[in-house]
């Protein structure tokens, strides 16, 4: 308890069970991957991205002061998918507004199902909308600027498919094809990348069709700004490096960014190297990779442009090859007309910015909109995003690696100037800190639109659990480990009516077990106490477990080991239970007071516990816990996790707590369920 008011003898700062508690930054910036502007929020979103996004906020308001930490996300409104889905539904008669109008109505939308999931975002803002799009195009125009002046752009003339029928350049989604990375198993290929986010020139895309006319199309040269990321080689290196040394990075994610360092290389199937050793004196120099129980046999050059010349020369001799991953020149501008107008450099007008690389900085666009909302100084984004103090923490799925990592860090430290450093200083763009998830499948399958078994919108998801069942769900998943299965059983058509939901495991943690222990306490209160707490010592071995749960709980979630929080979480709310039930009928067998206040007093210790650590995965139960308690915000703050209930109450002795009807539930369960039970 307090030796004076306000300060604790079990302050955070005092109470040091090991040397390596992790440290957290003053300030943060939280982001979540931005949904494109062509439709709803769906099941990767929610369950893959921002209720992760969001718990880890929300943890990070209650550890360092919500006053320190952004949560930024938004839609992202350009570019050629989404150009080429509103095309579609113009033509077919099913959406008569503008494209403005399609993107506002697909961001309302989006904002709404954040809104039903409790997301507690600080600005969920659109790259196109309101003044968010003002400065957005300001940053996007400043950050191609400062690359150019700083010597990493260059103008690359390249073939760009045209369709010949309709007399028109293609972009993006109005090109599908089969992806030329070896070993991609991508259902489709896109003009410059395939839907898993492999890179490649356009002339490599493999059977090309117009998804405008249904022909091929041809190809014509087009100029355009490229980012020579192929130069930041060794700094990302340096960066991976770093990864490599944290003991929080995903080992998938790190794995994943290697292999867009390796050198350029090229897979030519075993059955082509004797047609390959014949031209072998036209062919720049090479080494050669032949693993015997491979497919294909690699050819490795020392740098691109070697590659890109044996390309042409393969493709003239009818030898079918594919090309390895590695770091090429990142496209930054293009001639789509739904984008951000990109600066006029040199000669080159008449361009918008690609939609990738301006998605990159628009948390960074996001974040001065919303600090200017708050009347902050025009240069106060820089504390957040430029400081050693700070960090920045980035949430993305799975397929959007390559961007977020390679391309983004890279970026970033070329705004640096015309010296680089993995390790930016002060003032000038820090790297963030990628936390990656492996995709939400649905029924053990890659969710999609197209599949025979439709996988559920997220809003429609809330018509058979609450937010909170769902929250805890899919936090438990382990995504950062590997991808998933979501199975719900409302929606799985395979389903025995006698099984149980595997979507309800967490959901009954709350609703059964940890409302089962927090009723339990305010009940007895009322009926022994006068609706108060006894004022008594927490037994010592409650405080040690207590204690040691705390310290657990920071480090997983430092380390966003989500489904090992929840597995620590179901432990301790079980075994609240499991020490009340121990005690409890005793004291009522043998009217022991004493030994019911031990119990009552014991018990609310491990209550207010599990409660904060709650706090950011169930918040809407948790809030109301707090309610009933009547007690302050000063509840969440880690700087007392320590504390005893009595450190938070003016008076403890005559501290009441609000009556809890008979009934009541801290955690709901979905209605339909209860229909079931019934």
């Amino acid at each position: 308890m307090n030796d004076q008011k306000g300060k604790s003898t079990n302050s955070i700062d005092e109470f040091d069970i090991t040397n390596s508690r992790p440290k957290f930054p003053k300030r943060a910036i939280v982001t979540a991957g931005m949904p494109y502007g062509n439709k709803e929020l769906h099941l990767g979103h929610i369950g893959g991205v921002f209720i992760h996004a969001d718990t880890y906020a929300r943890f990070l308001k209650d550890r360092i002061g919500k006053e320190n930490v952004i949560f930024v996300s938004g839609t992202d409104c350009y570019g050629s998918p989404i150009l080429e889905y509103y095309r579609k539904l113009v033509d077919g008669g099913s959406f008569d507004g503008t494209i403005d109008e399609f993107v506002t109505y697909n961001h309302k939308k989006q904002r709404e199902v954040l809104d039903s999931y409790q997301i507690d975002i600080s600005i969920f803002a659109a790259s196109a909308l309101g003044r968010a799009a003002e400065i957005h195009q300001k940053v996007s125009s400043d950050f191609i600027n400062k690359l150019y002046s700083n010597g990493h752009l260059k103008k690359i003339t390249t073939s760009q498919f045209y369709d010949t029928e309709l007399d028109v350049f293609l972009n993006g989604r109005q090109v599908v094809g089969q992806c030329p990375i070896a070993g991609c198993s991508s259902e489709r290929g896109y003009a410059d990348e395939c839907s898993l986010g492999h890179q490649y020139m356009p002339i490599d895309l493999i059977n090309p069709k117009s998804t405008l006319s249904g022909k091929k199309p041809e190809m014509r040269d087009v100029t355009n700004w490229y980012f020579e990321l192929d130069e930041f080689h060794d700094f990302l290196t340096q960066w991976v490096s770093q990864l490599e040394m944290d003991k929080s990075s995903r080992k998938f994610v790190i794995k994943s960014i290697g292999e867009f360092l390796e050198p350029p290389a090229i897979y030519v199937k075993r059955d082509q190297m004797e047609v390959v050793e014949s031209i072998k004196d036209k062919l720049p120099e090479y080494d050669l990779s032949d693993e015997k129980n491979k497919s294909s046999v690699l050819l490795v050059f020392k740098n691109l442009s070697q590659r890109e010349a044996a390309c042409l020369i393969l493709a003239e001799n009818g030898i079918r090859f594919r090309t390895g991953k590695t770091l090429v020149p990142f496209r930054l501008t293009g001639n789509v007309s739904w984008g951000v107008p990109s600066p006029v450099l040199e000669d080159m007008k008449d361009l918008t910015i690609w939609v990738w690389p301006e998605s990159l900085w628009a948390p960074i666009s996001f974040t001065m909109t919303y600090l200017e909302q708050q009347k902050a100084d025009s240069n106060a984004w820089k504390d957040w995003w430029c400081s050693k103090e700070a960090q920045v923490y980035q949430f993305i799925g799975e397929d959007n690696i390559y961007f977020y990592g390679p391309v983004e860090m890279a970026m970033f430290m070329g705004c640096q100037g015309k010296e680089v450093s993995a390790d930016p200083p002060e003032g000038e763009l820090q790297l963030p800190k990628l936390i990656c998830n492996n995709h939400v499948l649905f029924l053990n399958k890659k969710a999609s639109s197209s599949s025979e078994v439709k996988p559920p919108k997220a809003d429609e998801l809330l018509n058979h659990y609450t937010f909170e069942q769902l929250r805890a769900h899919f936090l438990s998943l382990g995504l950062g480990i590997k991808s998933v299965g979501f199975q719900p059983k409302p929606f799985n058509p395979n389903a025995n009516e006698k099984d149980s939901d595997p979507v309800l495991k967490e959901g009954n943690l709350l609703a059964n077990v940890f409302n089962r222990a927090v009723r339990s306490c305010f009940y007895t209160a009322q009926k022994y106490y006068d609706g108060k707490v006894p004022v008594a010592e927490v037994s010592s071995e409650i405080l040690e477990e207590s204690k040691k749960t705390i310290i657990e709980f920071e480090r997983l979630m430092y380390k966003t080991d989500f489904h090992l929080v929840m597995s620590l979480m179901d432990s301790y709310i079980r075994n609240i239970n499991k020490y009340w039930s121990k005690y409890i009928k005793q004291s009522e067998q043998d009217n022991d007071d004493a030994l019911r206040t031990k119990v009552l007093v014991d018990s609310l210790h491990m209550v207010r516990t599990a409660t904060v650590l709650m706090h950011p995965i169930a918040p809407k139960g948790t809030e109301m816990i707090r309610e009933y308690l009547n007690l302050g915000e000063e509840f969440w703050n880690w700087e007392r996790i320590f504390d005893t209930i009595y450190d938070f109450m003016e008076d403890p002795e005559n501290h009441k707590l609000k009556f809890l009807e008979p009934r009541v539930d801290f955690f709901e369960k979905h209605p339909s369920q209860l229909q079931e039970k019934s």
